[in-house]
């Protein structure tokens, strides 16, 4: 069977990471057998430069087409002042596909739990995920306007946005530990009374699943605290994004996380959390292991290639393990080196 993908290099670190990630992909396909036709174009920064938009049409068109889509990470101050920002593509990706799902996993290795900023006994064994709502909310809401003399944002969402991101929640903490944490504003923000009703009432299909409601400072709190009493957290458009950025920290980078987004029907959508990464671009020193992730996530998620998965997992905590770790984890690793050790253990080297 082929599969198809997509793939976004973007802008600053994006091509150097995803360069890492196809050419493990690559070698992966070798040892299983599989079959991926792959195909690049423009975005971001890149489709601003090569046909003066973000998003290209051909560039859409392949996206829709596609298996699934692989974004590497995109925007830097050369595009400050564009007529559009990278970032406005991919809110347009997003609207296009109606990817409303996005699911960021928060893992932190053994091997690099004495990396965290936090305390080792902290964040040893942390493992939940942050399933954030991603076409609603106050990033997409109308009216939007500013000027010097005042601004106006609108958060607005239906019932029919939160129920199904709520299923997505309580579906995921099915196959986990059976523990969804909502998160809201309900104690200020109408659209937190109703986000609160509609995952209640969606809780009720799921009598195995425990419910928990927090607001949102003080789950940003307990994520620093207490991270291994998370199992899945569902929130809104702009506390997720907050929140995973936050949750990354235990990490000890952001350069190890995945996510992935999903629509009710066609192409997902997996990247790194990460941004583009400007200052560091082109020094062969970004951490790969966020698109590795990635890649990984999407064997499993869009072409249900488990045993490839878990196997590419490994073959990544491996060579961490073994100490190869990039300079955002305190080593010296570059990214070339660390492909090359990936594809070493994918190969059955090590």
């Amino acid at each position: 069977m082929s599969y198809s993908i997509t793939a976004l290099p973007g802008d600053g670190i994006g091509p150097e990471i995803m360069a890492s990630g196809l050419e493990i992909l690559e070698t992966l396909a070798a040892k299983f057998q599989l079959d991926f036709t792959i195909e690049t174009h423009p975005f971001g920064g890149a489709g601003i430069d090569a046909h003066s938009d973000p998003l290209p049409d051909a560039t859409l068109a392949a996206c829709q087409k596609a298996d699934a889509i692989l974004l590497g990470a995109i925007g830097g101050p050369k595009w400050d002042d564009a007529p559009k920002r990278p970032e406005q593509g991919l809110l347009a990706l997003r609207k296009a596909l109606g990817l409303f799902a996005n699911i960021r996993p928060i893992q932190v290795p053994a091997s690099i739990t004495h990396l965290s900023p936090l305390k080792q006994e902290i964040v040893e064994g942390t493992d939940f995920i942050v399933v954030r709502e991603l076409t609603g909310g106050i990033y997409f809401g109308e009216p939007k306007h500013w000027d010097e003399n005042g601004a106006v944002d609108t958060l607005t969402y239906t019932a029919a946005e939160i129920e199904r991101i709520a299923v997505q929640a309580f579906e995921l903490a099915k196959t986990r530990r059976n523990k969804v944490t909502s998160v809201d504003k309900a104690n200020v923000l109408a659209s937190s009374k109703l986000w609160r009703q509609i995952v209640e009432q969606v809780a009720t299909r799921y009598p195995e699943v425990t419910l928990e409601h927090l607001y949102v400072d003080a789950a940003a709190m307990i994520l620093i605290q207490r991270p291994t009493t998370f199992d899945v957290i569902v929130t809104e458009n702009m506390f997720g994004d907050i929140l995973s950025d936050e949750a990354s920290v235990l990490t000890g980078s952001l350069g190890m996380l995945p996510s992935a987004s999903h629509p009710e029907s066609g192409p997902s959508l997996y990247e790194p959390i990460h941004g583009s990464a400007p200052d560091i671009a082109g020094q062969d020193i970004a951490n790969p292991m966020s698109m590795i992730s990635s890649i990984s996530m999407m064997l499993r998620q869009s072409f249900q290639l488990f045993e490839a998965a878990d196997y590419l997992d490994q073959a990544a905590a491996d060579t961490m393990a073994a100490g190869f770790l990039t300079k955002d984890l305190g080593g010296d690793t570059s990214t070339t080196n660390f492909t090359k050790e990936v594809k070493k253990r994918v190969k059955g080297g090590e």
